[in-house]
């Protein structure tokens, strides 16, 4: 991956049911942690609960001191890898 070359930490998050984000990290062999919020508490917190009860598809940069330092709103599946790739570069994490 892309990603692993940068040292950072990244994780998934999705409002699906635990069995239904273990099924599909298997499903396409995700090497990353996919956490489940079936519940949908952490998505309405990150103000990423939309209308329709799914969680919009943003990702959150936050630096090693905490510091949110950027939100991406306009992520696209087909090229997320590179797509966070790029922003790591640009944003020098």
């Amino acid at each position: 991956s892309v990603i692993q070359k940068y040292d950072v930490a990244y994780f998934m998050a999705s409002t699906d049911s635990l069995s239904d984000v273990t099924a599909f990290a298997e499903k396409n062999m995700a090497n990353f942690p996919i956490l489940a919020d079936p519940t949908k508490k952490t998505a309405k917190d990150y103000g990423v609960l939309s209308s329709m009860g799914f969680a919009k598809r943003w990702t959150f940069y936050i630096d090693d001191t905490g510091t949110l330092i950027h939100i991406d709103k306009s992520v696209n599946p087909r090229t997320a890898g590179p797509d966070l790739a790029a922003n790591l570069k640009r944003l020098n994490l």
